[in-house]
């Protein structure tokens, strides 16, 4: 087991406590704790009077990574890992990766959005990525649980801060790049810049998958790296040309060509344009591990997506889509697929933009939101330390449109979408997919799309019993 820890509530008697100065939390106020919990040694920044052995370095985040790198990195160098980089289809791309390794008799873990999954065990993650340490530790029970294959979302905050250092990707992955997270890389540059690091994490003789149909495609070709394209209809030079999908709610059938030679066909679980590119990048990054496409066409029957992403529900004679939609390009891609499914019904959507984050995509979301719906309905989505009056202001102020209001109650949002629905119309309600939580100020207040779509579906249910007239309730 890995003997070092950062968060003083998680140590163990003969633990090394491991001091970090973060941007809001300074480790070293912790310390006392660490001791009474039953730390052992300490790595420090400042201080001389401690009650147990010490060592003072300059940067401990640093310092921890070097041993980290140096003394464990080389115990996972006979697993499989996958390694996936975008702005969006990360999950999605992933969890089915994850699904697909299991169903062919890989044991594999999932790491990323949702959490960490392996067998039976699911447990929540504070990132995308996590730190370096808590990552290392997660692969390390993966290892000791029998996992060969490890599945991992790499954010952009990861390269940039080099989370994943020691480890290299049999396979690595790009899903697309469009404007997201600004307020940390500052310019579209530095964010694609920062994301083609992964290039740099793949093995001697590993692969990479592009998505060759996203503009920045290119950048992420490499002659030293064996490359997999993956593309729809005129993109013919992909290895991986898409000629066609069927799509109908909750099924996909998919053909491509794959190389020159061969035609196939597959049956998906899923729903969407988007969905098929995500489906591809899977594909192609098990056909790079070396598994056969009859094989993979039969594991794909029993796949899904992960909650909260383009997951429909059945409410009011119409259909809730609960999504984790937050960028512009990710709104835009599920309006547009629901709209290609709802015939002469309409399409409502919830939404909202997140505080703290980056200001310019917020009238992006609105202007998008509102020219791909019927109506639109504003909310909160995350306010964090905003005003989320100042929020919506960014999101409207220069909008064109007036098919919308402004709800900044989530639930009510939800619910008044719910209420507007006809026969066969599509709400969808963006943002937060599975997350199960609003974040007001610095509190994590409990909020749940899921719960409030089916919470509305339950009352309206016993409503509609307590209206039976006794003649009809014999009948």
């Amino acid at each position: 087991m890995i003997p070092y820890e950062t968060d003083s509530r998680k140590v163990k008697p003969g633990d090394t406590f491991v001091a970090i100065k973060g941007h809001t939390v300074d480790g070293h106020s912790y310390i006392g704790k660490a001791i009474e919990n039953g730390a052992t040694n300490l790595i420090v920044e400042k201080g001389e009077n401690y009650t147990v052995p010490f060592k003072k370095v300059e940067n401990s985040e640093e310092y921890l990574k070097d041993i980290l790198v140096k003394n464990y990195a080389e115990d996972f160098e006979d697993l499989k890992f996958v390694g996936v980089t975008g702005t969006n289809g990360k999950t999605t791309t992933c969890y089915l990766t994850y699904q697909l390794l299991n169903q062919l008799g890989a044991k594999a873990a999932y790491i990323g959005t949702i959490g960490f999954y392996y067998d039976n065990v699911k447990k929540e993650l504070p990132n995308t990525t996590p730190d370096i340490l808590t990552l290392y530790k997660l692969i390390e029970e993966a290892k000791a649980a029998g996992c060969t294959h490890i599945v991992m979302e790499v954010s952009s905050h990861a390269l940039a801060m080099d989370r994943i250092a020691g480890l290299s990707y049999d396979v690595a992955a790009f899903t697309n790049l469009t404007q997201d997270h600004l307020d940390y890389h500052k310019t579209m540059d530095n964010y694609l810049r920062t994301k083609m690091q992964i290039l740099d994490k793949i093995k001697k003789n590993g692969h990479m998958v592009v998505n060759y149909d996203d503009p920045h495609a290119d950048y992420f070709i490499r002659d030293d790296v064996n490359i997999y394209t993956s593309g729809i209809g005129a993109n013919k030079e992909a290895f991986y040309n898409i000629v066609g999908a069927k799509y109908e709610p909750g099924h996909t059938t998919i053909g491509f060509k794959e190389g020159v030679l061969f035609d196939r066909t597959i049956d998906t679980n899923l729903t969407s344009k988007f969905n098929v590119y995500n489906y591809m990048t899977a594909y192609a990054i098990l056909r790079a591990l070396g598994f056969r496409y009859e094989d993979i066409k039969e594991a794909t029957k029993y796949v899904y997506p992960p909650n909260g992403r383009c997951e429909i529900i059945p409410v009011n004679n119409g259909y809730a889509v609960v999504d984790y939609a937050h960028t512009p390009d990710a709104v835009e891609k599920i309006c547009t697929a629901m709209n290609n499914l709802k015939g002469d019904a309409k399409t409502i959507t919830v939404v909202g933009c997140g505080g703290d984050r980056d200001p310019l995509k917020r009238p992006i979301m609105g202007e998008i939101a509102c020219k791909n719906s019927d109506h639109v309905i504003f909310t909160n989505d995350n306010p964090r330390t905003e005003d989320p009056e100042l929020i919506m202001y960014d999101i409207v102020k220069d909008l064109k449109y007036d098919n919308y209001e402004i709800e900044l109650d989530r639930t009510k949002a939800i619910r008044k979408g719910i209420e507007l629905l006809n026969p066969n119309d599509i709400l969808l309600v963006l943002g937060k997919g599975h997350e199960d939580y609003q974040i007001i100020g610095h509190d994590k207040i409990h909020l749940d799309d899921h719960e409030i779509i089916n919470d509305w579906k339950k009352e309206h249910t016993k409503v509609l019993r307590r209206e039976l007239k006794p003649e009809d309730k014999k009948n």
